[in-house]
Parts: C-alpha cells; structure tokens; sequence
C-alpha cells in the first residue's frame, strides 16, 4: 500500500514539474527590457501571463506561502489545499471532467484560486492573504511586462490570440447564415 502510494506521489510531482516552463527561461536576465509603448505592455503581459502560467502560479502559491509562517494552523490548510493544487492543476495531461463537462486549465486555476484565498481567510489570516496576493500579483505582472517576448516559442493553442491566427481557408471568416 505504501509503495503504491509513494510511486503515485512521485507521479504527480514528475507531471507537475513537466508542466513548468524552464527556469531559467523565465528568469533569463537578458530578456528583462522596457517595453516602448502601451501596446507593447499589453502584448508582453498577455503572451507572458500565458507562457509562464504554470510558473506564475507557483510563484504566487509560494509567496502565500511564506506570509503564512507563523500561522500554523493556515499552513496546515494551505497544504491541504495546495495538495489539491497538484492533482486537479499541475499534474493533469487531460483535460479535467466535472458532472460531464470539460473544465478548462483557466477555470480551474482560478476555481482553486478563490478556494484558497476563501480557505486561508477563514483561517483568520485575511491581511496576510490580501497582502500576499497583492505582492505576487505585483511580482508577476512586473516580470512580465519587463521580460521580452521575442525569444518564446509559442503554439497558436497557447497565444492569447490564438483564434486570430488560425489558417481558416475563408479569410472573412466561418459564418452560418440564419
């Protein structure tokens, strides 16, 4: 019983570290720049809030985290909750199935996020947690409005405009006359 459970444990960590994005590709020093206008702002935000999702939200978790040190008993529910943050976000190859329907990655980031800022706030660890969140936020977005998109290899699936750059065959588009 144990081997099984240490083997499915190692599982789940190895497909959750998969899903992260390299490091060292986020944290590329060379790549930090001053976007030149608002349009850039907004394009670099988009494409790296994209990329980087998986890395942008363990940053968060682990900026909660550390403001939760000495409340052990919020650290207790944290783990609980960021346990649940490894099977349904990190470590799925497919995608999740709720009552029959597909529950998309964003859904569910965002679903885990709400319970976990809920969860800690019961605690009685509000101002930690709005403090917390707002410094990983701030972190967040200011890497990724600083760190240039150029050098990221993106899939259209993966692009904040990845309708728009389908190769539909019929350039005013796909319409059904009613």
């Amino acid at each position: 019983m144990s081997t099984g459970l240490v083997s499915q444990v190692k599982e789940v960590s190895q497909s959750a570290i998969a899903t992260l994005r390299p490091w060292g590709e986020l944290l590329e020093p060379t790549a930090l720049s001053l976007p030149s206008n608002l349009s850039e702002v907004t394009t670099r935000l988009a494409q790296n809030l994209t990329h980087f999702r998986s890395n942008y939200t363990l940053v968060l978790l682990i900026v909660l985290f550390l403001s939760l040190i000495y409340h052990p008993v919020s650290i207790i529910v944290f783990l609980i909750i960021f346990a649940a943050w490894l099977v349904l976000y990190f470590s799925r190859d497919q995608p999740l199935e709720a009552f029959g329907f597909t529950v998309g990655d964003r859904v569910v980031m965002i679903i885990l996020g709400l319970v976990t800022v809920l969860a800690l706030v019961l605690t009685h660890v509000w101002l930690n947690v709005v403090v917390s969140v707002v410094i990983g936020v701030a972190l967040v977005s200011l890497h990724a409005v600083f760190r240039g998109t150029e050098d990221l290899v993106m899939d259209d699936q993966e692009s904040p405009y990845g309708a728009l750059l389908s190769d539909d065959q019929d350039p005013s588009g796909n319409y059904t006359i009613m």
